[in-house]
C-alpha cells in the first residue's frame, strides 16, 4: 500500500472514532475498511449496558460493508484510546474482529494500527492471527 492510501485510511479512522458510543469503557476505536472497488466503509464501537451486545469498530466496519453487498478487502486502519484524548498507543483487533475478518479478507489483508498518520504499523492479518479457525 501507498503511504498516502495509509494515511488517508488513518484519518477516516480518527474521525469515525470520534463516533463511537463507549460509556462504560471511556475507549472510542474508529476503524476505516478499505474496499477493493476503492470504497471506504468505516465504523466505530458502540458499546450495550450489557458488555455481550457491544460491538467493535472493525466488526461495525465489515458487517456496514457485507450488509450492503461488499464483500472483497484490501486493508484496515484502527484508531483508538482513551475517549476524548489523544491515543497513546496502539488498539488491536480483538480476538472476535481478528476471527471475523479472517471469514471475509485474505491473508494477505493489512491491518493498520495508528496513533496518528506519522506512528502507526501495518501487519498481515495472517500475523496476527496465524491459525484462523476456517471450515
Amino acid at each position: 500500500m501507498e503511504e498516502s492510501e495509509i494515511k488517508k485510511l488513518i484519518n477516516m479512522a480518527r474521525n469515525e472514532r470520534l463516533l463511537a458510543y463507549s460509556p462504560y469503557s471511556g475507549f472510542s476505536v474508529g476503524a476505516a475498511l478499505l474496499c477493493k472497488n476503492g470504497e471506504v466503509i468505516c465504523g466505530c464501537n458502540i458499546e450495550n449496558a450489557s458488555y455481550g451486545a457491544t460491538n467493535c469498530a472493525e466488526r461495525t466496519a465489515v458487517f456496514k460493508a457485507i450488509s450492503e453487498g461488499i464483500k472483497d478487502f484490501l486493508a484496515i486502519a484502527v484508531v483508538g484510546g482513551k475517549s476524548g484524548e489523544e491515543p497513546e498507543d496502539y488498539a488491536y483487533p480483538c480476538g472476535m474482529c481478528r476471527q471475523v475478518l479472517s471469514e471475509f479478507c485474505g491473508s494477505d489483508f493489512n491491518v493498520i494500527v495508528a496513533k496518528n498518520t506519522d506512528d502507526y504499523k501495518v501487519y498481515r492479518l495472517s500475523e496476527l492471527l496465524p491459525e484462523a479457525f476456517k471450515l
